[in-house]
């Protein structure tokens, strides 16, 4: 199958002629390897069946020995045999040249258990599963980066994806195997068999103990049914215990956790801006996953029952418009939080460039709810403003860019200078 091109591609090209050795982390399934392939020179699998025994022997009596090859070298589930990291590291620190290795995994591994931690030597860079503009279903003709570099200019484009198709991508999700199956049901299923195979088998081995996959079925089912809120973990606790008072909080923050180490669940922290009291800003994070199929598929849902449930894919949309807006802007360093205050003022999402400039997005399905989301992020602005002229000394810098991204047809600038911006026109 020939490979499609996916937006991390040039920011790990970049890595290379930067550093010694790149660390690609990310969701099981999302191509991390298939990636890495691209710009690997020798591999080695260590989930390889006919040579894993191998492998992990020689990890751990010499780990050099698994680093000789042509480079840059890549090594698959590094995490599977810890010890490669310093003997990553100790090679890194004697050859002194750059691209020297690729490492990928599907968990966060504990590198602080590492004799050092490779800072100066190996560079983090993580993977998401594939945005619509990756699957060729955006039609890409606004790119996010131009916007931030020329935010006034007047957007036109039009979207190929209708509601429907919105629906059924969230269901599929952005994972590379879904380019495969012939037909639509086929493409469903890979979803599935993911939440299936991370709550039997891998969250099990990232606690390093015994985990009950119903428990966890029952921990994610209840973190979709709460994505794209603000609820906090005592209310998904309590959620899950109402059928199973088996179950103690130190138990259940150990799934939680195991989840969050699969990168399964990415969870958006706060935007506090010193434009309200501490206490009429809400701190919580907002739930999230690191592709909406996995709340979908959690839920036992599919596109049939969500045709007629649009609230509930409004957060779902929510949920991919975060992936996406995470692949696009990732190169430039992008950073994704949320604002919301007791007041009833949000922004869905709040991202920031490394350089400081930043958006107010609000993510609305329909064209009817347009206006409220414009209205949000304009009164945030005036909020802002409002501070700065208050709080001369300590002036809060205002957005470059405020849009609301939409299930809807049309591009647009609306006259107050809010983008209105199909999810299904956006590229990096």
């Amino acid at each position: 199958m020939e490979y499609l091109k996916r937006v991390i591609d040039d920011q790990l090209q970049d890595y290379l002629d930067a550093f010694e050795a790149v660390n690609i982390e990310g969701p099981k399934w999302c191509g991390k390897t298939t990636t890495a392939k691209q710009k690997a020179a020798s591999i080695i699998e260590l989930q390889d069946t006919d040579k894993r025994d191998e492998y992990l022997a020689t990890a751990r009596t010499k780990a050099s020995l698994l680093l000789e090859g042509d480079t840059p070298r890549l090594i698959d589930e590094w995490q599977d045999a810890p010890t490669l990291w310093d003997a990553v590291r100790v090679a890194c620190d004697r050859r002194q040249q750059h691209a020297q290795f690729i490492l990928t995994g599907s968990a966060a591994a504990d590198i602080d258990e590492s004799a050092h931690t490779g800072t100066g030597r190996i560079a983090g860079l993580t993977m998401y599963p594939m945005s619509l503009y990756e699957t060729m279903e955006s039609t890409g003709e606004i790119s996010l980066e131009a916007l931030f570099d020329a935010p006034s200019t007047e957007i036109s484009a039009r979207s190929k994806m209708s509601v429907e198709d919105l629906i059924f991508a969230a269901c599929r999700g952005g994972w590379p195997a879904v380019l495969q199956p012939a037909t639509d049901r086929g493409k469903l299923l890979i979803a599935k068999n993911y939440v299936k195979t991370v709550c039997e088998k891998d969250i099990s081995r990232a606690a390093k103990q015994k985990l009950d996959p119903k428990i966890a079925k029952a921990i994610l089912r209840s973190y979709a049914r709460n994505v794209s809120s603000l609820a906090d973990k005592t209310t998904i606790f309590a959620d899950v215990t109402a059928n199973n008072d088996s179950l103690v909080r130190s138990t259940f923050d150990k799934y939680v956790s195991a989840f969050e180490k699969l990168f399964v669940i990415q969870d958006i922290g706060a935007w506090n801006p010193a434009i309200r009291s501490k206490t009429a800003i809400r701190s919580g994070e907002k739930r999230s996953f690191c592709d909406p199929s996995v709340a979908v598929a959690a839920l036992g849902l599919g596109p049939g029952q969500l045709k007629t449930q649009l609230k509930t894919f409004g957060f779902i949309f929510e949920c991919m418009c975060v992936r996406d807006l995470k692949v696009y802007s990732a190169q430039l360093g992008g950073e994704v939080s949320h604002y919301r205050d007791r007041y009833g003022l949000e922004a869905d999402i709040v991202l920031h460039l490394d350089d400081g400039r930043y958006a107010l997005i609000e993510c609305k399905l329909g064209s009817s709810e347009i206006e409220e989301g414009a209205s949000h992020l304009k009164e945030l602005v005036g909020l802002i403003h409002k501070h700065n002229q208050e709080e001369k000394q300590v002036p809060l810098r205002e957005p470059d860019l405020l849009m609301v991204i939409t299930g809807g047809e049309f591009a647009y600038t609306r006259p107050d200078g809010v983008h209105v911006i199909p999810l299904a026109c956006l590229k990096q």
